[in-house]
């Protein structure tokens, strides 16, 4: 087998196997709280740490995979897990436990590995399936989240830490093997790409889109074992086998949403996402049974997995030429939007005593998501629309419903030698030859008025003064009330020459 046939299933395999490591201090904390005294805010704080490190480091091993590839970056992290696993298996305070904790983020960020290099082996009609399969690799979580605590039953929690040295190793070596040496590089300076991208808003819609999606995925991930065992009563196992079970499903359904966003509009499921996830957090915000918590959860690893599959499949489609960079952006803002929810929890139930205000936030920021995705939506129309006027080889001209000038398109100048900043303001007028009388133009208004448009030939003037014969349509655009607001007017030259 190529070595490129087999960078799918090499990269998904080696981010589940990140993913089992960014998640030990969460899966083992009702273990380690037992040796290790902690209070609730530094329980949340040692859990939510690797959160950190894991999501900036994203921006820049986005960039570096596009320099270096995909084979390099994983195998020489794999190496670099090694200190702070060995390091966390022997702490024995809370700063230990912090100090590990933020260079497991390492860990979390090879995230922007496989979504930068994957798509350079596949059409972009596949993008979203692509991204959305390697995202499977997010079930590492799951593994670690229901594998850890069986194992630190029998092993205790500083054994269990350490068998994940033998993963580590036995991943470096085989990225390094396997991985892709001919990988297709992009070199270009990391600020040059950051300029190129930083004002377009269509990247921080994204960000803050995967923030809420990813977020919630990570965000749960850490706060659920304590929570199920603090709040609910729950064994430790059992706590972990239903964190597991959301895992699963955030991580299994992600390839569908990514295949949604190949086949379908991917604003329209967004909105579907944003509407489901708004409602779930209404849901938890009251003090529910755990029977109705768990729907909630799982209605949020649903469609925040859907969610998180749509977004990648969008960030390729608009920034091709800076998908390393704009994959670290992205992927950052996502684990950051796991790093907050836990402390605010936290912060909020220890001054409140309940977590209802929280997940009402969470819901509001759906809200706020959705409501973004339906602006988004409509502004890809218009800049379609604008796109089809601007590319079009007919010339076109808008006026108003007084018949000033509002647009003009590249083929308009190219006929008539007049530029658009000459032409916006004026009339039509301008372009008049004088070769049609006041009977002509009477006609066409009445067929304009009558029927909503006209066409014909007509004589008209360059800029140059040249006079030349144009085939011409002119149409009425109406608002609901039958009321015209433009006047929209298409026409090409004809191969006749007036004197």
């Amino acid at each position: 087998m190529k070595k490129t046939a087999i960078q799918l299933p090499l990269q998904t395999t080696s981010l589940t196997a990140a993913f089992m490591v960014w998640v030990i201090l969460s899966a083992l904390m009702p273990f380690i709280s037992a040796d290790i005294e902690l209070s609730g805010n530094q329980t949340a704080l040692v859990t939510a740490i690797p959160v950190v490190l894991g999501s900036l480091l994203r921006i820049p091993i986005g960039f570096w995979t596009n320099r270096f590839g995909a084979r390099r970056l994983f195998s020489i992290n794999f190496f670099l897990l090694l200190l702070p696993i060995y390091y966390i298996s022997i702490a024995n305070t809370f700063v230990d436990l912090v100090i590990g904790g933020l260079f497991l983020g390492i860990s979390g960020a090879l995230f922007s590995v496989g979504v930068t290099s994957l798509p350079k082996y596949f059409p972009k009609e596949r993008h979203g399936f692509v991204n959305g399969i390697y995202g499977v690799g997010n079930i590492g979580t799951a593994i670690t989240t229901f594998a850890a605590p069986v194992l630190a039953s029998q092993f205790g929690w500083q054994t269990t830490v350490k068998f994940y040295l033998i993963l580590m190793c036995a991943f470096a070596v085989i990225s390094f093997f396997l991985g892709d040496k001919h990988e297709q590089k992009m070199i270009s300076p990391l600020k040059e790409q950051i300029q190129s991208v930083y004002r377009n808003q269509k990247l921080w819609f994204l960000s803050l889109f995967y923030f809420l999606t990813f977020g919630s995925f990570v965000a749960f991930t850490i706060y659920l074992p304590n929570f199920l065992v603090d709040y609910f009563g729950l064994s430790e196992v059992d706590a972990g086998v239903r964190t597991a079970g959301f895992i699963a499903v955030a991580t299994f359904i992600r390839p569908l949403g990514g295949w949604l966003g190949d086949r379908f509009n991917s604003f329209k499921i967004l909105m579907i996402v944003f509407i489901a996830l708004t409602f779930s957090g209404v849901l938890l915000a009251f003090n529910v049974s755990l029977t109705i918590y768990s729907i909630g959860c799982l209605t949020i690893a649903a469609f925040a997995g859907i969610g998180n599959g749509v977004i990648f499949k969008l960030v390729p489609l608009y920034f091709s030429k800076q998908a390393g960079i704009v994959n670290g952006i992205v992927s950052a803002m996502g684990g950051l939007g796991g790093f907050f929810p836990p402390l605010l929890l936290s912060f909020l139930y220890n001054v409140t005593g309940h977590y209802a205000i929280g997940f009402m936030a969470l819901s509001q920021v759906a809200l706020a998501c959705f409501i973004l995705v339906i602006w988004m939506f409509y502004q890809e129309k218009l800049e379609l629309a604008g796109k089809v006027i601007d590319n079009t080889i007919e010339g076109i001209m808008i006026t108003d419903s007084k018949g000033t000038i509002e647009k003009v398109n590249p083929a308009f100048s190219a006929i008539t030698g007049y530029d658009e900043t000459e032409i916006i303001g004026q009339t039509p007028s301008l372009l008049k030859s004088g070769k049609q009388g006041k009977n002509f133009y009477d006609t066409m208004w009445k067929s304009i008025k009558d029927k909503g448009h006209w066409q014909g030939e007509i004589w008209n003037k360059k800029k140059n003064g040249e006079i030349y014969l144009e085939w011409l349509s002119i149409t009425a655009i109406k608002n609901e009330g039958e009321e015209v607001k433009q006047y929209v007017g298409m026409f090409s030259e004809m191969k006749k020459t007036g004197k």
